[in-house]
């Protein structure tokens, strides 16, 4: 299959490129597009593509390709919608966009949006265990915790190309219309739209594991914050079934390294996922079942989660199986963390906006 990449960013160097260099069975890219004509030529030499583009509607109208991944930072929104309207299929990372609007104005056509989460193999044995069990109904509580260290700690291993040859005029106005859209989801107030940022930046992973395990929350009854921006982050509400769930998210800056646990308790025990960094390539997620006699059972897999939802697109363009979450299920995790922006806002007196009022 023939495909081009939008966004030749941090992601796309450290897990993209790889997966793609590997899965040349699958995929062949043709064509690159980043705003930093550096950044478009390091990733273009690197997957051997012809096309290297800093602009999108040049790239859309040179084609020569059968789908685009949107692998760019911020809203995908008008991406979507331009790459969508002009025939290709589309693989866009999350978020999809951020306000409920962008997601109406998005044409039919073939959209997958990616949280590899849920395509990593720990997360599937849990999902089979948990209708073993049966379902939704069994379960008492769900409780995730995240522990996030800064970005280039992360990173630090990649080697990434850095891009400097961006206009600062051009990058100030996609700054501006970022904040717009925040605007219009959740209002001015600065601690909500901050609150809203981390939600559909980072904690959106978690209510995608939600969707999957659970459904959205059927009530969001609880939402604080504290210490240094962007600090940390607490939600808490119930489960559309029966029990409830906590998040707890905190950004740290030093921290050692990035970690992750999603625990489902149950009558009968505990299903826990352990995640790890998620730009290291096949380190695996340690799924542990405890049981009977608290008993523990182990379950890794190393195969990457990543390359599972690559090839998962692969299968939905070519032979249409459906992908996990469609604009669909996108436009339910924007709208659980306008929510969480909104409930927020009500317990601290701060004014809310936008769609989320």
């Amino acid at each position: 299959m023939r495909i081009a990449l939008i966004g030749c960013g941090a992601v796309t160097q450290a897990v993209y490129v790889p997966l793609l260099s590997r899965r040349r069975d699958l995929f062949e890219v043709t064509a690159v597009c980043d705003l930093s004509r550096t950044l478009a030529g390091a990733v273009g030499d690197r997957l051997g593509a012809p096309g290297r583009y800093t602009a999108l509607e040049d790239m859309l109208d040179a084609g020569g390709f059968e789908a685009v991944l949107v692998l760019a930072s911020g809203s995908h929104g008008e991406t979507v919608r331009r790459a969508l309207a002009a025939g290709y299929a589309v693989l866009c990372e999350k978020p999809l966009a951020l306000t409920r609007a962008e997601v109406a104005a998005l044409p039919e056509g073939r959209l997958m949006v990616g949280y590899m989460k849920q395509y990593d193999p720990a997360v599937r044995r849990a999902e089979e265990l948990l209708a073993e069990l049966g379902g939704p109904a069994a379960i008492r509580a769900v409780e995730v915790t995240v522990l996030h260290p800064s970005g280039e700690s992360q990173l630090a291993f990649a080697n990434l190309t850095q891009a400097r040859d961006v206009d600062a005029g051009l990058l100030d106005s996609l700054r501006a219309a970022e904040r717009e859209l925040t605007i219009r989801a959740v209002g001015e107030s600065e601690p909500v739209r901050s609150l809203y940022g981390i939600s559909l930046g980072s904690i959106c992973h978690d209510l995608s594991l939600l969707r999957r395990f659970t459904g959205s929350p059927a009530e969001i009854s609880h939402v604080e914050t504290w210490g240094p921006a962007p600090g940390s982050v607490e939600i808490s509400g119930a489960l559309p079934v029966q029990g409830r769930f906590s998040i707890r998210w905190h950004y740290l800056e030093d921290y050692p390294a990035y970690r992750e646990t999603v625990a489902i308790h149950h009558d009968t025990g505990t299903l826990e996922l352990v995640f790890p960094a998620p730009y290291l390539m096949n380190a695996p997620t340690t799924l542990t079942v405890v049981s009977g006699a608290e008993s523990r059972n182990e379950y890794r897999d190393v195969t990457e989660a990543f390359e599972v939802q690559l090839a998962a697109f692969h299968a939905f363009v070519s032979d249409g199986k459906p992908p996990l979450t469609d604009a669909g299920g996108a436009l339910e995790d924007i709208v659980t963390a306008q929510r969480i922006a909104a409930r927020y806002a009500e317990q601290h007196g701060l004014p809310i906006g936008g769609e989320a009022a």
